[in-house]
């Protein structure tokens, strides 16, 4: 390689830490649909597995759900008597890792009419913060149909925000349906997620029907696998030929990855990721700050929505969280990211939760 190409190569490589995105609440909502991997999901593609029934009953539900808008049934939302479970508003997704939870809604929102809205729980609460409370009730008012996925309890504030929204939202007609990403490591499923979900939301809880979706984690094949890691050597020369090809790389240290997500709000990591072909980690190593590790789930989540592969040098990145992170109460989280990040490492997609 000449002295110039070398230098123009050196020029085509990107830094994620030289990026400082904005976000506007025009630009949030018109993401707010499912992301690229589920753009032809459907009930039918989904794949019930006889072992567990209820899969195939939470696909029957989520017909009936669909049904209402053929045919709605009388006993409006302020009825006092409970309703029939098909002419509920709100419908709620509760399972353990990988069954498919996030394949569903979004097979939802593929066939519920129109006007609709498909995010994470992150995202809408990032419109909030754009747009301001009043404005996004506007925005979202005549809205059919709602779906949060990854539905936090994390932060009090704003889980209470978002019940708030959302009982503003059914009472004028919108539908609303949400998967548990829940902190309790209740049984290793998140069992305990819709009594959280419904505790929390409390005057809404008559107006939503829980499905319990049981089932093994289609992804366990992959946890059980490890991150690919690169000697360091090999990692730059692989930045390089990959530049040289003319694909769109981001090469970054990992500790000052992890410094500059700290920067950005987490509704931004979309934004800090846009247009790349490939991102280079160097320097990976085990993590035992919670707050970097749920920062780090966080970004690994919007780049495997991106489907953008990821070569990365030291700890293998499956192997970050450290032991008394995969022992806590956000052990799913980390076992949802670790599933990803050996995806993105190996190019082997594995089912979509």
């Amino acid at each position: 390689m000449t002295p110039e190409s070398q230098s123009n190569v050196q020029t085509a490589v990107l830094s994620l830490t030289s990026r400082n995105p904005s976000i506007s609440g025009a630009e949030i909502a018109s993401e707010l649909t499912p992301p690229p991997q589920f753009e032809h999901a459907s009930f039918e593609s989904y794949r019930p597995d006889p072992d567990y029934p209820s899969q195939a009953g939470a696909v029957a539900s989520l017909h009936e759900f669909v049904g209402f808008w053929r045919a709605q049934r009388p006993g409006g939302f302020f009825s006092r008597n409970r309703k029939p479970k098909s002419a509920l508003p709100g419908i709620y997704l509760d399972g353990g890792f990988g069954v498919g939870k996030t394949h569903l809604l979004a097979a939802l929102w593929h066939a519920a009419p129109g006007p609709k809205y498909f995010g994470t729980f992150i995202e809408y609460t990032a419109l909030v913060g754009a747009l301001g409370y009043a404005e996004t009730v506007r925005l979202l008012t005549g809205t059919r149909l709602v779906c949060i996925d990854e539905f936090e309890l994390d932060d009090p504030g704003d889980t209470m925000l978002m019940t708030r929204l959302l009982g503003e939202l059914m009472a004028n007609g919108t539908r609303v349906a949400a998967t548990s990403n829940t902190p309790p490591n209740s049984l290793g499923e998140g069992r305990f997620a819709a009594v959280d979900f419904l505790r929390e939301i409390q005057a809404l809880a008559a107006n939503f029907e829980t499905i319990r979706i049981d089932g093994l984690d289609y992804r366990r094949r992959n946890v059980e696998g490890n991150a690919v890691a690169v000697d360091a050597g090999i990692l730059d020369h692989m930045v390089a030929a990959l530049a040289a090809r003319g694909q769109t790389v981001a090469a970054d240290g990992f500790d000052e990855l992890m410094r500059h997500l700290s920067t950005v709000h987490p509704s931004k990591y979309i934004k800090l990721i846009d247009g790349l072909d490939i991102i280079a980690l160097r320097d990976a190593h085990i993590l035992h700050n919670q707050t970097d590790a749920l920062r780090l789930v966080a970004f690994i989540d919007r780049v495997y929505d991106a489907e953008i592969p990821i070569i990365a040098s030291g700890t293998p990145l499956s192997e970050v969280f450290d032991d008394e992170m995969l022992g806590g109460g956000y052990r799913k989280k980390y076992l949802r990211a670790m599933s990803r990040l050996i995806a993105l490492t190996t190019g082997e997609l594995p089912p979509h939760d």
